[in-house]
């Protein structure tokens, strides 16, 4: 085997395992951590979402209010 055989198989070596490592070996890798964290973002901004659309909607709401009672319209 030549030294260019040797260093590839050594380089197909290193990449087998930062694969492994990437991907799991029977158990959650850190690429299934990753898509569980994004899903974990993903739904705290859509709670934000919720929560400042509703909050629009009640000073919308308490703004009309303060203007029908102050005799503004």
């Amino acid at each position: 085997m030549t030294d260019f055989e040797s260093q590839i198989l050594s380089d197909l070596s290193v990449l087998k395992s930062q694969m492994q490592s990437l991907i799991g070996i029977g158990q959650p890798g850190r690429l299934n951590q990753l898509e569980e964290r994004v899903a974990r973002h993903e739904q705290a901004v859509q709670r934000m979402r919720g929560l400042v659309a509703a909050f629009g909607g009640v000073t919308t709401m308490l703004h009309l209010t303060i203007s029908y009672f102050s005799g503004r319209r």
